[in-house]
């Protein structure tokens, strides 16, 4: 019974990962315009393409339906040489690495630690790696099913927790929590909770401090690393230097459909 799970497990995730012909993303970035903006430990968010991203992105309510993170120019374990890399939770592969050219031409947003130091950044490309290869037990078709459905009927203040629904190895695939569990590791905070406490200071009663909780990471999701306030947001075309009086346009105005 085990295996046959695992097996139907692994099909409904092929079946999700399957990219949507009728994509056509409003905004792109060219892989020469991300190698230049990109630096170790960079997330990149992207919209995507497949069904599974549909749901991810409506339960979300945001443009955002996977994460990766940028480890620099390769090779890394001995992969990639010659490429950019990119290491990714895949539902169907488990942690992978990816040259930067799979996410070239589609919507993509750059989101950048601050105040990471080299040290830092090596112990989260080294923990990072340490998972590289690890695949998911796709046993939990309950993981997996509530994927079917682009838009699940379900109340906007539900929509984060059916993404933890089950709590099972599908959802950590899905949700982000591969590069969560990084960060959270090195306690720098993406989305945490805030506790007001009274101040230890006994000649203050009215000082307050305030306490950060680490959130469970089940709970993220791809665009927490956009709305994080300790990440700031980096966009290839600006960075680059951008002068709006180069640009060349059409004379033929567009007609709303």
């Amino acid at each position: 019974m085990s295996s046959l799970l695992e097996h139907a497990g692994r099909r409904l995730a092929r079946y999700l990962a399957r990219p949507d012909p009728r994509y056509a993303p409003l905004a792109t970035s060219s892989a020469e315009s991300l190698v230049a903006a990109l630096q170790p430990c960079d997330v990149l968010l992207v919209e995507g393409n497949t069904r599974i991203s549909h749901a991810i992105k409506y339960l979300t309510q945001s443009t955002w339906s996977h994460a990766a993170l940028y480890l620099g120019p390769g090779p890394f374990a001995g992969q990639l040489s010659g490429h950019h890399a990119l290491i990714e939770a895949d539902v169907v592969e488990g942690i992978r690495l990816v040259p930067l050219t799979e996410y070239a031409g589609m919507h993509t947003r750059i989101c950048r630690p601050i105040g990471l130091g080299p040290e830092d950044r090596a112990r989260v490309v080294a923990s990072a790696l340490d998972r590289l290869g690890q695949r998911y037990d796709l046993r939990n078709l309950i993981d997996l099913a509530r994927y079917l459905l682009p838009e699940p009927p379900v109340p906007a203040r539900w929509r984060r927790r059916m993404l933890a629904l089950g709590g099972g190895q599908p959802t950590q695939a899905i949700c982000s929590t591969f590069i969560a569990r990084l960060f959270q590791e090195l306690r720098y905070p993406i989305l945490p909770r805030f506790e007001r406490r009274p101040s230890a200071d006994a000649n203050c009663n009215s000082c307050y401090e305030e306490i950060l909780h680490i959130r469970h990471y089940s709970l993220f999701v791809p665009r927490d690393f956009d709305l994080s306030p300790w990440f700031r947001i980096v966009k290839p075309t600006l960075e680059k230097g951008f002068d709006y009086r180069s640009l060349a346009w059409s004379d033929e105005l567009e007609e709303p459909a």
